[in-house]
C-alpha cells in the first residue's frame, strides 16, 4: 500500500497505523498522530486501518520556550 506520511510517499505492507509506526522507527516514541487531517489517539492507533492514498502525520513534541 502507498501511503503519504509527513509529505514523502512510502509503501508499506502495514494495513494498521501502529504497525505503520513501528514500521518507521516510531515504536516508542512520544508522538501525535493524524490519519487524513484527523486526530487517532495513542490507544486507537493499533486498531485504525489504513487504506492507499492515506495522508499520515507525525508529529513529536517539542521543548522550548
Amino acid at each position: 500500500m502507498r501511503i503519504l506520511v509527513n509529505g514523502v510517499w512510502r509503501e508499506s505492507g502495514a494495513a494498521q497505523l501502529g504497525a505503520v509506526l513501528e514500521e518507521l522507527g516510531y515504536r516508542d516514541a512520544v508522538v501525535s498522530t493524524a490519519v487524513n487531517g484527523e486526530f487517532v489517539a495513542t490507544g486507537v492507533r493499533a486498531h485504525t486501518l489504513l487504506a492507499d492514498g492515506d495522508r499520515v502525520e507525525v508529529l513529536a513534541p517539542m521543548q522550548g520556550g
